[in-house]
């Protein structure tokens, strides 16, 4: 399909688009790798007037560590971060996932950044910061603020940044010795995820299982409490509300949650 008419403008830095924010509001949306906003538009489900093209700023890639903290720009795209030696070292998970998003198009276009602010609850980066306790760093024309990425996402496709405000830079804590793991089930290996489970230490995130990316609290507590990993897995989809639609029922969902929740689980446990 054709997307509806938009004006077009190329950001050089980040006080250019925040500029341009600014002036369009909820008028116009940001471009980064265009991987998850373009199908949207083709399907005329988003109508930007103004697309803000923000993949010229190079400021808002890099990869590095900050006393207890990783810190990776918004613009850092999936191929980068998959072989990125900090990363690898600090923040496995991100790595490792970043590895297994979509395919190599996709990986040497898109953005961790465009993931995260884009919010669907279906993609496997924002489920992976937030099993890592992440922090989302926004600037905007009143200065810069931190988010905690449990306060970030607050419905499908829906975050807490300002019309005016760009995601720059995401953090979390360096996670030396922690376990991880990742599991998730497509229809093909290029599809967004049916389900999907990310595990770090004693968190678990949950993709596709509610309108925007969770906790498996139940699992968490269980675990917490000495419960192995096939006991807490039993809890993971308690609480959530996923979708019932053509590609899987609510109930195979909440299945596929309790069944991939254990595989993650015992990778972590082998892991760290």
């Amino acid at each position: 399909m054709i997307t509806a008419a938009f004006s077009y403008r190329r950001a050089t830095s980040v006080d250019e688009a925040i500029a341009v924010l600014t002036e369009h509001g909820d008028d116009a949306k940001l471009l980064a790798g265009g991987h998850s906003l373009l199908p949207l538009m083709k399907l005329r489900l988003a109508a930007p007037e103004l697309l803000v093209d923000i993949s010229p700023i190079d400021e808002l890639r890099y990869v590095r560590t900050d006393g207890d903290d990783v810190v990776i720009g918004a613009m850092s795209r999936y191929h980068d971060l998959q072989a990125d030696p900090v990363l690898r070292e600090h923040a496995p998970l991100l790595a490792h996932v970043s590895g297994v998003v979509g395919d190599q198009q996709v990986r040497h276009r898109g953005t961790i950044g465009g993931s995260i602010a884009h919010a669907d609850a279906a993609a496997d980066l924002p489920a992976a910061v937030l099993a890592c306790d992440g922090v989302l760093v926004a600037r905007g024309p009143k200065g810069e603020r931190r988010i905690p990425a449990a306060d970030f996402f607050v419905g499908p496709f829906t975050t807490s940044l300002e019309p005016d405000e760009l995601l720059t830079e995401i953090r979390v804590r360096k996670q030396d010795g922690i376990g991880w793991g990742f599991e998730k089930f497509t229809r093909r290996a290029i599809d967004w995820a049916i389900v999907g489970v990310a595990v770090a230490g004693g968190s678990v995130a949950l993709i596709n299982m509610a309108g925007t990316p969770i906790r498996a609290a139940a699992t968490e507590e269980a675990l917490a409490g000495g419960a192995s990993s096939a006991e807490a897995a039993r809890l993971a989809a308690e609480g959530t509300n996923p979708p019932d639609e053509a590609h899987a029922s609510s109930r195979y969902r909440q299945h596929l949650a309790k069944v991939l929740t254990e595989r993650a689980l015992v990778q972590a446990a082998t892991r760290g």
